[in-house]
């Protein structure tokens, strides 16, 4: 009951916030929602007739807006989505339910509500992929040809690769993990409540390995801060963050203004500090450091895995080789036209694609039109020009009723789609009202292949 009061609480506080109407109203709440995704190539009007079977291993966002586009631009084409999923999960929501904002069911909807017309759903998981003989295999032994392949299976939280955490205490004893599901950031949210009211030691950070939007942990860092300031608790409250590296963010710029926010915010910062393992029961993290193990004893964490490709892509030929995608297997693309490098018929995208940027949302509604363009202009033996340039969003709160969006290329350069008006760099309210509002309907638009 007190959670609950906390939260109306809360949505009351924002709802007095200011707003800078005539900025808002130039963007609108379609326009706020397209920036966040970024415009993307434009679709063909005009349908290619082909007979080309074309699987897609999995439904996640890639998976349903690859197969959205295709099933809009062929006419014929038998179009197979491979995929055990009957939940879908708006993922850029988990944050916001781990927050005390939204609810667990905010995030949570059905595979079938974005299936297209004409498209085959196989209710299983894929097992194994031999791009030799052009086949997928499915869980239970079944095998599927194709002519062409889009491999969109996500990724693998590998919460096993870190000794002592057990997901089913999470939300108890302090310990926290926004990613898991959506009953893991509710209970999260929880969590992050009973340290707000008492105060202790919160301790934040994130993996070693890519991850899917890179802004998750900073961001949470910031909403604890918050959360603890409304309740009158953090001179009662010690924030720790732990970066994997020397640095905040990879893009420089961003890296230097979470630095210069977390300094005077009172949130005390250490650099080369990966999670080791952790002891649940006596409140204590092990971080490995170049100086060697320090343990961290905590009151509130939250727990980032180490995030892989899953085991099929993982094992596969599919697989980078060599380099700095290879020892987790992220898929071997290029990362201009998101194609295979070795299987030309065969293309990454979303979270599996091993390139510089691009796990989020923002990053599969620029992939995928890329990679579809190039698909179908195979099919009808021609080519294609389209590149995705490494675009990726990042709403990256700052504070509850405040964030600023952040979007940049693979060259780390800032791309603000609306110069002049929305500022990457600057606190503001309406870059909240993007991720809290805006985001989420264009997001389903753009699974069904219209955003």
């Amino acid at each position: 009951m007190k959670l609950e009061q906390d939260h109306l609480r809360l949505l009351e506080d924002l709802g007095r916030a200011s707003l800078d109407r005539r900025g808002f109203l130039m963007l609108g709440a379609a326009g706020a929602g397209s920036l966040m995704l970024g415009a993307g190539p434009a679709q063909a009007a005009e349908k290619v007739r082909t007979s080309a079977r074309i699987v897609i291993a999995g439904a996640g966002a890639a998976g349903l807006a690859a197969a959205s586009r295709l099933a809009e631009r062929l006419d014929g084409a038998k179009i197979t989505l491979i995929d055990a999923r009957k939940e879908h999960l708006y993922q850029p929501g988990f944050t916001l339910v781990a927050a005390g904002i939204k609810p667990s069911s905010y995030v949570v909807s059905t595979t079938a509500e974005y299936l297209p017309r004409g498209v085959e759903w196989v209710e299983e998981r894929v097992a194994e992929f031999d791009p030799e003989g052009k086949r997928v295999v499915t869980e239970s032994g079944k095998g599927f040809d194709y002519d062409y392949l889009i491999v969109a299976t996500g990724l693998k939280l590998d919460y096993d690769s870190i000794p002592g955490m057990d997901v089913g205490l999470i939300g108890k004893n302090g310990l926290g993990s926004i990613y898991h599901s959506p009953a893991g950031a509710a209970a999260t949210w929880q969590a992050l409540s009973e340290f707000a009211d008492r105060g202790g030691v919160g301790v934040f950070s994130r993996p070693a390995t890519e991850m899917k939007c890179a802004g998750a942990p900073l961001k949470y860092t910031f909403i604890a801060d918050d959360h603890l300031r409304r309740r009158g608790n953090r001179g009662k409250a010690e924030i720790i963050y732990n970066a994997h590296n020397k640095a905040f963010f990879s893009v420089p710029i961003v890296s230097e203004k979470v630095r210069m926010l977390f300094q005077e915010r009172g949130i005390k910062t250490h650099l080369d500090r990966v999670l080791q393992d952790i002891d649940p029961g006596r409140r204590i993290a092990t971080f490995r450091t170049p100086e060697g193990p320090v343990e961290q004893p905590y009151d509130f964490i939250n727990v980032i895995p180490p995030m892989r490709a899953p085991d099929a892509v993982r094992n596969s030929p599919l697989r980078w080789q060599d380099g700095p995608w290879a020892a987790d297997g992220w898929m071997e693309v290029d990362r201009g036209t998101l194609r295979h490098k070795r299987y030309a018929e065969v293309f990454g995208v979303g979270d599996i694609a091993g390139v510089p940027k691009g796990k989020t949302a923002a990053s599969v509604k620029w992939q995928v039109p890329v990679a579809v363009d190039h698909l179908v202009a195979s099919i009808a033996g021609g080519s294609s020009d389209a590149l995705y340039n490494g675009y990726t969003s990042c709403p990256l709160i700052t504070r509850l009723g405040r964030a600023m969006l952040v979007e940049f290329d693979y060259q780390d350069n800032l791309t603000p789609s609306f110069p002049g008006v929305v500022a990457p760099l600057e606190e503001l309210w309406v870059s909240w009202v993007m991720k809290t509002m805006a985001l989420k309907p264009t997001y389903l638009s753009m699974l069904r292949g219209r955003a």
